[in-house]
């Protein structure tokens, strides 16, 4: 999208529209208020997976959203473990180990309506490094920056990684090539992406953003730390 914005909501407002009226949103409808499902998610997923980092990552960490469903059931197949956190941190984070899986429930596992029964929860203690994360996107450039649907998780789930000591992996996003835009306003708490990956092209990010060091605490309300009990925890 050839667009410049001057706020975040602004752009995740023209994605979120340009994806409803052009008819290329997905389940769950509508896109709006979410990270946006998309036509060609699959095969974003598919393609994400042909070049490295993926192609040889042994873990990663996914967002629970209805795009990277693809992402998930791709890395399963693959004999990935894949680290999910739970909707809004509320639960910590879960892991999924195909070799506890059956082939034929795969898929199945890698939906978030039926990951319960497969995943395990994990513990921060017990968090091993990751080989790359995988993000969700609203609006994102070619430059790195993105947002999300506005609430910060995946923010915070890399600040929570990088404030337990693990090293900055490479993020990566799949989108449709209308959630691509010309910039947007970026924050220091921002998750920096590294590859962008639509359904017909990859864009690396040969100088990504610098990640944030850790959990910026004065950010936090005590209803925070009371919803996330995975933040009171590493208070």
């Amino acid at each position: 999208m050839d667009a410049r914005f001057d706020t975040k909501s602004a752009a995740r407002q023209a994605v979120w529209d340009a994806l409803d009226e052009r008819g290329v949103a997905r389940f769950p409808f509508p896109p709006h208020g979410r990270i946006p499902n998309f036509d060609g998610a699959p095969a974003a997923a598919e393609r994400l997976f042909e070049q490295s980092p993926l192609d040889e990552a042994r873990r990663i960490k996914v967002n629970p959203d209805a795009p990277q469903r693809h992402v998930r059931i791709e890395a399963l197949h693959r004999g990935c473990e894949v680290v999910v956190p739970t909707p809004r941190l509320r639960g910590g984070f879960q892991r999924l180990d195909p070799g506890k899986i059956p082939d034929d429930e795969l898929s199945s596992a890698a939906s978030l309506s039926n990951m319960d029964r497969w995943a395990e929860p994990v513990a921060l203690d017990d968090l091993r490094p990751l080989d790359a994360i995988v993000t969700g996107s609203v609006a994102v450039t070619r430059v790195g920056h993105r947002c999300g649907k506005g609430e910060g998780y995946s923010d915070l789930e890399y600040a929570i990684l990088r404030e337990r000591g693990h090293d900055p992996v490479p993020v990566a996003t799949t989108v449709h090539a209308l959630q691509v835009v010309e910039s947007l306003p970026t924050d220091a708490h921002d998750l920096p992406l590294s590859q962008i990956v639509t359904p017909e092209e990859t864009i690396e990010v040969t100088d990504p953003p610098a990640p944030p060091p850790g959990i910026d605490w004065d950010a936090l309300s005590e209803t925070d730390l009371e919803e996330m009990p995975v933040l009171r925890e590493l208070k």
